[in-house]
C-alpha cells in the first residue's frame, strides 16, 4: 500500500521535471498548486489552479500536479483545518469585534448545509488558510525555480552538444 502512494507520488514529480516551458512557468505553476493546496475549497481546488495559471500566465499542468502533491498532507488535514480557522476567527474577530466560536468542534454535522455555515466556519478557514498558503506558494517557488532553471541550463547545453 505504501509502495503504491510513493510510486503514485514519485511519478508526480518526475511527470513535473519532464515538462518542457519557461522556469518561471513551471515555478509558477508549482507556487499556485501550494497555494491552492492549503486552501480548504475542496472539489475547486484543481480548477483554481488552471485558472489562475492562466490568468498568472504559468503552467496549468504544473499548479495541477503541484496541487496533487499537496494531497500528501491529507492526514493531517484535520489539525490544518483547526489551524487555518483559530487564524481566521483571530483576524475576522480583530476586524470585526466579533466573537467567534472558539472550535469547529462547536457546530453539530446538519448545520454543514446551512448558507450561514460559510460566514461562521468556512470564512475563517478560508481567510486563516491564506496564512498558511502564502508562504507554502513562496516558499516552493523559490525552491523550484533554481531546480528548472538549472534543468533548462542542462537541457540547453545537450542540445548544444548534439547540434541542434
Amino acid at each position: 500500500m505504501l509502495k503504491k502512494i510513493a510510486g503514485y507520488f514519485r511519478s508526480l514529480v518526475s511527470k513535473l521535471l519532464n515538462l518542457h516551458d519557461a522556469p518561471h512557468s513551471l515555478a509558477g505553476g508549482v507556487a499556485i498548486g501550494m497555494f491552492m493546496g492549503f486552501t480548504p475549497l475542496f472539489g475547486l481546488k484543481t480548477l483554481l489552479c488552471i485558472g489562475a495559471a492562466y490568468v498568472l500566465r504559468c503552467n496549468p499542468i504544473a499548479a495541477v500536479i503541484a496541487v496533487s502533491l499537496h494531497d500528501v498532507v491529507t492526514p493531517f488535514w484535520p489539525v490544518l483545518l483547526e489551524i487555518e480557522y483559530a487564524i481566521g476567527s483571530r483576524v475576522l474577530g480583530f476586524f470585526d469585534g466579533l466573537p467567534h466560536p472558539t472550535s469547529v468542534t462547536d457546530f453539530h454535522i446538519h448545520e454543514l448545509m446551512k448558507w450561514t455555515t460559510f460566514f461562521t466556519i468556512g470564512l475563517p478557514m478560508l481567510i486563516g488558510s491564506l496564512f498558511l498558503s502564502a508562504p507554502a506558494a513562496a516558499i516552493s517557488y523559490a525552491l523550484m525555480l533554481p531546480v528548472f532553471n538549472r534543468r533548462e541550463r542542462r537541457r540547453s547545453e545537450r542540445r548544444q552538444g548534439e547540434g541542434i
